[in-house]
């Protein structure tokens, strides 16, 4: 006699309303997740007064930008322990784990004192909560991406899973629009007195929401399959030795791509004004009208490689990347005109797109369902960590010592060593290890 999964108690594939319900409910939650790490950023010019008086704007930046690269050390942990977590009790569990920590580690700066009355406490607060937060966004990225490849369909599945990169920057939008509301209500004292705790409080109000609608998603049905079937259980060890291979892909295509999402994005900001020479509100405006394109365009370049295959796009990328990274940036650097500025950050973005839309389902079609939240998220987390997390740090050091372009062609080399992986790895969508769940 056949014994079938179904046999066993395992669900048969979920239909396409359960399929889109849980989709959308996943990207939600993965939206209010980066909505609160991305608001650090955005806020960034007017709270790095509050924690690091020092008078000189680069200096308080640079300070600023070193917490905000300490909170990626914790990623690689959040990474092992939450992608452990999912492959073993399962993607819904993770992701409602990682809002939980996301939601502390906001409240907790939002209710901060800052360095004028309670001193060296302040900033060791600050660090501590975005170390809480790191270990939240490590657990997330593994866990959504997932979630949204496994949920989706084979023949659209680049299409769904582009909307972990869609929530992203919705993300990074909602903290750039609650910016822009509170330019425009408040001085620029009352934002840096406190103002700029306002968006964590959202944030944190946000999360609780987020909490309780991970907790009615449907799991999916590879991580049901993998739990019936007796395979082997997730850990560190059984990713670096059974597939090393894998993880050093993951590692490698991973460092140029987010090395330039992190470079046109959360770094820009500050470039717009501290080297353009832009006011603060204009460099929110540009990024935020940018960004909302960009947004857009990862559904489309998706959909696309569901036609074309991953490889292709992701080449575009490393190719369009190597060419023109030094040219935006040191056209934008000596340009006055809002509108050119526009261009130029909607240009580097379109071309970041090549990585963010496929990114998550190019590294899950590459591990079996076991291990693959962890396979996702560690070798992701360790390449966000050394080249993401300190790339405002690594380009504001280069500014201070006399030698911005530096940080130019820093980018540009990494985005073709990424380049090397892309062209030599196989197309995921057509040898895709979620097919065989």
């Amino acid at each position: 006699m056949t014994v079938t999964l179904r046999d066993v108690g395992v669900p048969a594939a979920p239909d396409q309303r359960t399929r889109l319900k849980s989709i959308i409910g996943g990207s939600a939650g993965n939206l209010v997740e980066w909505y609160d790490w991305y608001v650090y950023s955005a806020f960034t010019l007017y709270f790095a007064p509050v924690f690091f008086p020092s008078g000189d704007q680069t200096a308080e930046l640079l300070s600023a930008a070193a917490v905000f690269a300490v909170g990626f050390l914790m990623r690689p942990i959040g990474a092992w322990f939450m992608g452990i977590y999912a492959d073993r009790r399962g993607r819904k569990a993770g992701l409602t784990l990682s809002v939980t920590l996301m939601c502390l580690g906001s409240l907790l700066i939002a209710v901060t004192p800052g360095h004028a009355t309670i001193g060296v406490l302040a900033p060791a607060i600050l660090v501590f909560a975005r170390l809480l937060q790191g270990i939240s966004v490590g657990g997330e990225y593994g866990a959504s991406a997932t979630y949204l490849s496994e949920m989706a369909g084979k023949s659209r599945r680049g299409f769904f899973s582009s909307f972990q990169y869609v929530t992203l920057i919705s993300g990074q939008l909602l903290a750039l629009a609650v910016l822009l509301v509170l330019q425009r209500v408040l001085t620029p004292e009352q934002l840096t007195d406190w103002g700029w705790r306002i968006p964590f409080f959202i944030g944190g109000v946000l999360a609780i929401v987020v909490f309780y609608i991970r907790r009615g998603l449907a799991e999916t049905q590879s991580f049901e399959n993998a739990k019936a079937g007796g395979t082997p259980k997730s850990s560190g060890w059984t990713l670096f030795v059974k597939y090393p291979k894998e993880a050093f892909m993951v590692l490698a295509l991973t460092a140029g791509g987010t090395l330039a999402f992190y470079a046109y994005t959360t770094y820009l900001q500050k470039f717009l004004v501290n080297t353009s020479g832009f006011s603060k509100e204009v460099a929110t405006e540009i990024t935020t009208a940018a960004l909302f394109i960009f947004m857009l365009c990862q559904p489309l370049a998706g959909a696309l490689s569901d036609r074309i295959g991953r490889k292709p796009i992701m080449v575009g990328f490393g190719v369009l990347g190597v060419l023109f990274t030094h040219l935006i940036f040191s056209t934008l650097s000596g340009t006055s005109d809002p509108y050119v500025a526009f261009g130029l950050v909607l240009a580097g973005l379109l071309i970041v797109t090549g990585y963010t839309s496929i990114n998550a389902v190019v590294k899950a079609e590459l591990f079996p369902a076991h291990i693959r939240a962890l396979g996702v998220a560690l070798p992701y987390a360790l390449a966000n960590t050394i080249f993401g997390g300190t790339a405002e740090w690594v380009a504001l050091k280069f500014k201070q010592i006399g030698h911005e372009s530096w940080f130019f062609w820093y980018v540009t080399i990494m985005i073709g060593l990424s380049l090397i992986v892309y062209i030599r790895m196989r197309d995921t969508r057509d040898h895709s290890l979620i097919h065989e769940d």
